[in-house]
């Protein structure tokens, strides 16, 4: 194989990611996203850090160096959402998206998320692009929406902390364009530009700095983040419920409160036949009453504990929940995209010689074998060339496995977070629960004034005299 004819850049998804004023309610037109192109199964594992942009890098540049608070500290995106639905029949959401890097606020839209998705599928398919969330045609209620805005806002920090997309100027544009036309903008970025292999210095060098046992190294690395996706998974799922329980709790120390205080309340005249009473029923009313303070102060610290909960330990199980996914689908874009690509080029190109030998032995005419051996060299042209992008699709793939290594303390954080919250939450209850008792003191009061505890019943369920 000689010469080495660049092969056509992949398909950009820039499909029409809804143009028109679609909206939330309305899915945009699938984009026809990009491949890579051209390679045999993917790549690997090591643990090490982040990459940096697209130059040559200092020393062995398969290696990352960056530490997860150097990543953490690129940037921290907020995504929130704008109250009023807009557009004149097709509502639509939008979102306040705001950068402290950049110090800037912008609005986005879904459809603005989508096109800026298909943007660095389109400059970087050989890199972890983190998916978005679905949308819904009809019936996006207030849960579904809350739900979105929360992973659009993990998508936007994932790529804002990413070596690579953080330097790229899509991102810039979508995090402080602040024009009507960012769709346009950020299209216009990517045009006439080429994937990440067209500009790469290293690109057509990646084998030489790749182990000699990459594919191995490759499959481990996949079973390994497999596992760990599947246990984060279940994580993710307690601690949903976890968060779920101390909000329920909540909404039932409230209730209780609220049943106290109804008692307490309650306007019905004595019956004569308890007159006698009169004075126990009065007091206990008041004290019943006043107990709803506690219960209300009670629920206030469960809900607070529930939703630190779902802040600092279910949405950052997500977060690197969303990054193992993302690469999950690296490696399938990987195989179905370059692989089959590159069989079908093989495949084409021994057709050809097939051809060729039958030609020469029918002694055709010199010029359509010719013609023949000038397409043979052409297709031997770009085979070379998906063999350059195989192995640098598994460069690649390498480093991003070194960045999943780097998310991985990420779980420490999460941890401390959770047990933190329990001490402080069970504090907090604690500390009401104990200000409660004393005031139990006039409630059931025997004749001395003092609190008689109620006895324990046998197991015949009757008390002992």
């Amino acid at each position: 194989m000689t010469g080495r004819a660049m092969d056509p850049l992949p398909a950009a998804a820039v499909g029409a990611a809804a143009e028109a004023e679609a909206d939330e309610e309305a899915d945009p037109p699938a984009a026809d996203l990009p491949t890579p192109q051209a390679i045999k199964p993917p790549a690997i594992v090591q643990q090490a850090a982040a990459p940096s942009r697209m130059q040559m890098p200092q020393g062995n540049p398969l290696l990352l160096s960056h530490t997860l608070q150097e990543l953490l500290a690129r940037d921290t995106v907020q995504v929130e959402l704008i109250p009023q639905k807009k557009g004149l029949f097709l509502k639509h959401v939008e979102y306040e998206v705001s950068s402290q890097r950049f110090k800037s606020s912008v609005y986005r839209r879904y459809n603005d998320f989508v096109v800026f998705q298909e943007m660095l599928l389109h400059k970087f398919p050989y890199r972890m692009v983190p998916a978005l969330p679905p949308k819904r045609m009809l019936g996006a209620d207030r849960e579904f929406i809350e739900a979105r805005r929360r992973a659009l806002k993990r998508f936007v920090n994932l790529v804002a902390r990413h070596p690579l997309f953080s330097e790229d100027v899509v991102l810039k544009l979508f995090l402080s364009f602040s024009g009507s036309d960012v769709q346009n903008k950020l299209k216009e970025s990517a045009q006439c530009v080429g994937d990440e292999f067209m500009n790469c210095k290293l690109a057509t060098r990646a084998k030489d700095f790749l182990p000699a046992d990459i594919q191995a190294q490759f499959a481990i690395s996949r079973e390994l983040i497999r596992n760990i996706y599947n246990s984060f998974h279940k994580l993710r799922d307690r601690a949903e419920r976890i968060a779920s329980r101390a909000i329920d709790n909540a909404a039932d120390l409230l209730i209780f409160g609220k049943e106290l205080s109804a008692i307490g309340s309650d306007t019905t005249p004595l019956p004569s036949w308890a007159a006698l009473n009169s004075s126990t029923w009065g007091s206990l009313k008041q004290a019943l009453k006043g107990l709803s303070v506690e219960f209300a102060l009670l629920a206030d610290k469960a809900a607070q504990q529930g939703k630190q909960e779902e802040n600092d330990v279910v949405e950052k199980l997500n977060l690197f929940l969303d990054l193992l996914q993302s690469y999950k689908d690296l490696c399938e874009r990987h195989e179905k995209g370059v692989l089959h690509k590159h069989q079908r080029a093989l495949h084409k190109y021994s057709l050809m010689k097939r051809q060729m030998m039958s030609a020469a032995a029918q002694n055709r005419e010199p010029e359509s074998v010719e013609q023949l051996e000038s397409r043979i060299v052409e297709q031997e042209n770009a085979i070379q060339t998906m063999e350059l992008r195989n192995y640098f699709s598994l460069y690649c793939l390498h480093q991003e496995t070194q960045l999943i290594h780097v998310y991985l303390p990420l779980t420490s954080h999460i941890l401390r977070a959770f047990v933190n919250s329990q001490i402080q939450g069970h504090k907090e209850m604690s500390k009401v629960w104990n200000d409660l008792r004393p005031k139990l003191s006039c409630l059931f009061a025997g004749p001395h004034s003092a609190l008689t505890p109620p006895c324990s019943p046998p197991e015949d369920g009757l008390c002992p005299h």
